[in-house]
């Protein structure tokens, strides 16, 4: 199936997390791996570039981290990062070089690429998000099913995970509109744009706008 693997979405060499993609085809295969992956990339990590502050936490020397932030292992962060007030890492988190995670935004198993913005209020929650991905105020990745099943890749006839948490993976350069919902399962193409409040399922082809669920547009590219 096109444009939901890991080469349609993401541009590895923007991640200290390359080898924890290598030999996958789809990203939420990389979910249930993040943990070990930075227990065992985290005592290598240089010490005169990355602090080792508590156990199972590397933070970049030049990283901003508010004093308010509660950080838990484990956990990266790479270079130039800025962790905001009251922002709350639950663990299993890689925060990728001069990512922005502020204010109240809490994060769980997930994996921020470099650039990535999540600077207002918002909840990332077994995702992965792409090269300078941003999400708006508010916005959301629900990553677990009311009916609590597994969860299921909206693609084709469907693909089966076998997970039962699984939020959203944002390609390269999308952008999510204020207070909208991604739910659980949810891929968005590379250069998308996703209007605010939106409830967004399923796959979003790259270079689209999403509007709402009947009004998926391509997106005209600058000249």
């Amino acid at each position: 199936m096109s444009g939901i693997e890991i080469k349609d979405l993401f541009d590895l060499s923007h991640t200290l997390a390359t080898p924890l993609f290598e030999g996958k085809r789809y990203p939420w295969e990389v979910l249930k791996d993040i943990k070990a992956y930075i227990l065992s990339l985290g005592p290598t990590l240089s010490p005169e570039e990355f602090d080792h502050p508590a156990e199972d936490i590397w933070i970049a020397k030049d990283a901003k981290v508010a004093p308010s932030a509660c950080l838990n292992g484990p956990l990266i962060v790479d270079c130039g990062a800025e962790l905001r007030h009251c922002c709350f890492v639950r663990g299993c988190a890689i925060v990728g070089k001069g990512a922005v995670v502020g204010n109240s935004v809490e994060l769980k198993n997930c994996v921020l690429f470099d650039g990535v913005q999540v600077p207002h209020f918002n909840y990332v929650g077994d995702s992965v998000l792409g090269y300078k991905a941003h999400m708006g105020a508010g916005s959301v990745t629900s990553n677990v099913k009311s009916d609590k099943k597994n969860i299921v890749i909206h693609e084709g006839a469907g693909i089966e995970t076998g997970l039962r948490k699984i939020g959203a993976m944002l390609g390269d350069n999308v952008e999510v509109g204020c207070n909208s919902v991604l739910n659980p399962g949810t891929v968005v193409g590379r250069n998308c744009i996703v209007y605010p409040t939106s409830c967004v399922r399923g796959v979003i082809p790259e270079n689209h706008i999403y509007k709402e669920a009947t009004r998926i547009e391509m997106r005209r590219q600058e000249r």
